[in-house]
């Protein structure tokens, strides 16, 4: 194991700018070697850019990239340790599989390719393919050779850009673990761009969350996910109910907070808003965090609960849970996940009901931030 930052990506001030839009502001950021790093975010938000600055493929307006210990901010992409897997694979279609992946080496002027090209099929677990045309293989297969080909030139880092796009939902959650493994196993450095939060979650170590050319929140996938630190953050990793409330004081380590004639209890710990008595503050709970229970059993619920009342506006039933929208005094469409265990045959719509769950799973956030900031609307979707 060496101990220089041979594969670190460091980016120092990096920025781009096309007339007067701005598609990256100044960016400090650094991809420890050997971790398996997403760029997360919607089109248009600065990943695919970033990604292009770390290839070589854009110049930067400002700022460096250091690669290891070497500035390759104005090398041409060739001339870095770096190879990129598109989203459309890029193989050439009158190769075979075992040729598509020798490319890089015989055009080094490498001549014995044989074992290299067979360890790298194995790593994919394409050797049965090789003499394969890339049309005989599946999008997934194909989408290993790609990965195949660029690792066989051995580069420090690895860059992904949305590399999965193109295939069907369960394909991809099988190459989500198929990635991860071969980055386990090979040790390099992956840089993945993509704007399905589900995959980044499930393959990244660590997660830069970007909006409109800036990082909103760099974590642990579960540290985003439990702890966000912006409206848009809490709204675009998963789903968050967002409830605007008043500070009402404090009881030791606790905020208490006054929303829709109600009160709310709140970790300070677990609060990232200023908590003024009598200031705003954006109460956030998961829906999978919270307990429904019909308004005729409200006496069994244990103290100590957050706790709202409201009537279910609608139910979905998708199999491993049943999805709730109630509405509240304190929240329009408040929405709660419910494990598919032992269903309350009473929880139809129009049913009334009492929301409850752990003051430890509500989290704060400054209220004067858009509350909508994040939230995916249909037309975002179809784009």
């Amino acid at each position: 194991m060496t101990t220089d930052n041979g594969g670190d990506v460091r980016l120092s001030g990096i920025s781009k700018t096309y007339g007067s839009f701005t598609a990256v502001h100044p960016l400090d950021l650094t991809v420890p070697e050997g971790s398996f790093f997403a760029l997360l975010g919607a089109s248009g938000c600065g990943k695919t850019t970033t990604l292009r600055m770390i290839a070589g493929l854009e110049e930067p307006s400002s700022g460096t990239v250091f690669l290891g210990d070497q500035e390759v901010t104005h090398l041409p992409p060739y001339k870095r340790p770096v190879n990129t897997v598109f989203q459309s694979y890029a193989l050439f279609p009158h190769l075979d599989i075992f040729e598509n992946v020798a490319f890089g080496l015989r055009r080094r002027g490498i001549k014995s390719v044989k074992k290299q090209v067979e360890d790298m099929l194995e790593l994919v677990q394409l050797g049965e393919q090789a003499r394969k045309k890339p049309h005989q293989l599946s999008g997934g297969q194909q989408q290993r050779v790609a990965v195949a080909r660029a690792l066989i030139n051995h580069p420090k880092v690895l860059l992904l850009d949305e590399p999965l796009g193109a295939l069907d939902l369960k394909l991809r959650r099988q190459m989500q673990l198929e990635l991860k493994r071969i980055q386990t196993e090979v040790g390099i450095t992956f840089v993945h761009v993509t704007h399905d939060q589900e995959e980044a979650m499930t393959m990244a170590d660590t997660v830069a969350v970007m909006n409109a050319g800036r990082v909103e929140q760099l974590g642990a996938p579960a540290d985003l996910y439990e702890n966000p630190q912006t409206t848009f953050v809490a709204n675009f990793l998963g789903t968050s109910n967002l409830i605007e409330a008043a500070v009402d004081g404090k009881d030791g380590d606790d905020i208490v907070l006054a929303a829709g004639g109600g009160k709310l209890v709140l970790p300070q710990a677990r609060c990232s808003a200023p908590t003024t008595t009598g200031g705003k503050v954006l109460v956030g709970v998961r829906p999978e965090k919270i307990s429904l229970t019909h308004i005729d059993d409200a006496g069994e619920i244990p103290g100590g609960r957050n706790r709202i009342t409201g009537r279910i506006a609608d139910s979905s039933f998708i199999g491993v849970s049943t999805q709730y929208v109630i509405d509240s005094a304190v929240c329009p469409e408040f929405e709660v996940y419910s494990q598919n265990i032992d269903r309350d045959a009473r929880l139809t719509p129009g049913a009334e009901v009492v929301l409850h769950w752990s003051p430890a799973h509500t989290f704060g956030l400054d209220a004067a931030q858009d509350i909508d900031a994040g939230v995916e609307t249909v037309e975002e979707e179809a784009a």
